[in-house]
């Protein structure tokens, strides 16, 4: 017999998803070293330990088949198929494993409550792997604008010391501080529980106030919440930092407008200049949005940053103005336009996550294995995307014979997004694994098969701890894979996040239109 989630079970499940804790202190920025600058990023997490996996994995392979759709620039699934992929999940076997299911609840039949979650879940027809799946949209119920933030802000910068979230602060916040950078010009990473996003400080305005940015290598549009910031669930956009005439004398508004799509949730707004810092670095007049309207995604109370800060290059850009790093490079502060990655996850325990801008940070990676190749998003829609062609996929060294693909970098994307064909044939090569039929698949959770992908001539190994997306079950034999399946464009092109970037340094260079990749030490 199958066992159905209790209604509040699935209830809870669903708008937990929609929620995050705010909080973290982030570490001041270090003295600029030569022409790159090196910010502290802080990794954002959800917590989601009364969330059914099989309900969090299908929002998270809903997002990236947005997200997907909108870098090549095709029609998106359809709402509908997005509520029939969640709700193919809502009943669940005797034991938690997800198969065949005979009953399903349908549109007209959900109870209403449950109805109204699912629509908010699924009411964005476009694009990512919202951190969670593209990070980008973390949902929760808006409380009034300005309050706390401020003690925030006044943390900002003093928080670097504890290591590895077992300080309080962690525990408290629900942020795993990251640790004081270990080279100059660097900013740490902050993780908040299961390595979904990460966020970096800059300062914005005459007052220099610090914003909480989310970092995002799939977009291009830099933007922060305006002072008449209103959330399209109603009322203000929460607990977070904004920015406008009565924060800043330096802030001057164009009266042009922009709206940006992610996988989760949308902006929309002003295209407005004023002095941005980045790691002491000061972009005088800087032009970028201020959202006026923003979806719960973003105006949620507990989401946990003030803005986001797309790093692809601005040919995408929605605001048709440079990205940050390009506007760098152009005042001449830094040497290149190039954005450099060093991503950690909290089961290391070592926090020392990263972001540098303007040059790469050799102590961060092994200078033998750096591999260097074009980007092949040169042309169409996925122009500006960091997109590189995949050598090979191999299992514990086995070739799967998986050539001619594809896969674009991102790191606000959490999950491998792999073609259906091709997501089976890895998994084939896992024992134990098998496919849920809804697009994943189970794999046991002490598995220790070595999944890696070539870019360059080189080998980048999963970690087999990264294969581990959840508990599948309360067996604790049976884990959701950090591998999934979804097809949006053709059988040849991945989107690859955060489950393979954490193994490996990532690097972005504008000019030359190239990406890097390295093993990290």
């Amino acid at each position: 017999m199958q066992l159905a989630l209790s209604f509040s079970t699935l209830l809870a499940s669903i708008i937990v998803l929609l929620s995050v804790a705010d909080n973290g202190a982030q570490a001041a920025p270090l003295a600029k070293r030569g022409k790159s600058i090196t910010l502290p990023l802080k990794r954002i997490h959800q917590a989601r330990g009364d969330v059914h996996p099989q309900i969090l994995l299908q929002q998270h392979i809903n997002r990236s088949q947005r997200r997907i759709a909108r870098m090549k620039g095709v029609a998106p699934p359809s709402k509908r198929e997005l509520e029939e992929n969640l709700t193919k999940r809502m009943f669940i076997p005797a034991g938690g494993r997800p198969g065949k299911q005979q009953k399903r609840f349908n549109r007209l039949g959900m109870p209403a409550a449950a109805q109204a979650a699912v629509a908010e879940e699924d009411d964005d027809e476009e694009p990512e792997l919202a951190s969670l799946t593209k990070n980008k949209g973390l949902k929760a119920a808006a409380k009034k604008k300005g309050k706390g933030k401020g003690n925030a802000n006044a943390n900002a910068g003093n928080g670097n010391a504890t290591g590895a979230g077992t300080g309080a602060a962690a525990s408290a916040t629900g942020l795993t501080l990251a640790n004081t950078p270990t080279t100059a010009n660097s900013l740490g990473l902050d993780i908040e529980a299961n390595d979904v996003g990460y966020i970096a400080t800059v300062q914005i305005g005459s007052a220099n106030t610090d914003f909480k940015i989310l970092m995002d290598s799939g977009s291009a549009d830099f933007w922060v919440g305006s002072e008449t910031c209103v959330s399209e669930a109603g009322g203000d956009c929460g607990n977070h930092q904004f920015l406008g005439p009565n924060t800043s004398s330096s802030f001057a508004d164009t009266n042009k407008q922009f709206e940006v799509t992610y996988g989760t949730g949308h902006v929309s707004g002003d295209i407005v200049t004023d002095d941005v810092s980045i790691a002491g670095l000061a972009l005088k007049g800087h032009t970028f949005g201020v959202a006026n309207t923003e979806s719960v995604d973003f105006s949620d109370n507990s989401v946990p940053f003030d803005g986001l800060m797309g790093l692809a290059q601005s040919t995408l850009s929605n605001q048709g103005v440079p990205t940050p790093v390009e506007a760098l490079a152009s005042a001449g502060l830094i040497d290149d336009a190039i954005t450099s990655f060093k991503i950690s996850r909290l089961s290391d325990n070592k926090n020392d996550g990263e972001i540098t801008f303007g040059a790469l940070d050799d102590t961060k990676f092994d200078s033998s294995t750096l591999v260097t190749f074009d980007n092949v998003a040169t042309s169409g829609a996925t122009a500006g995307f960091w997109e590189g062609a995949m050598d090979a996929v191999t299992a514990d060294g086995q070739d799967l014979g998986l050539t001619g693909r594809s896969a674009i970098l991102d790191t606000g994307t959490t999950l491998i997004v792999a073609p259906p064909a091709d997501a089976a044939a890895v998994h084939a090569a896992i024992p134990g694994a098998q496919s849920d039929g809804n697009g994943g698949f189970v794999i046991p959770c002490d598995t220790t098969t070595s999944v890696a992908l070539s870019f360059g001539g080189a080998s980048f190994a999963i970690n087999p701890k990264d294969l581990i997306f959840a508990a599948a079950d309360n067996t604790g034999t049976n884990c959701v894979s950090g591998i999934s399946s979804g097809q949006i464009v053709d059988d040849t092109t991945w989107l690859v996040g955060d489950v393979f970037l954490k193994n490996a340094y990532f690097s972005t260079d504008v000019t030359k239109n190239t990406i890097s990749l390295a093993q990290l030490v």
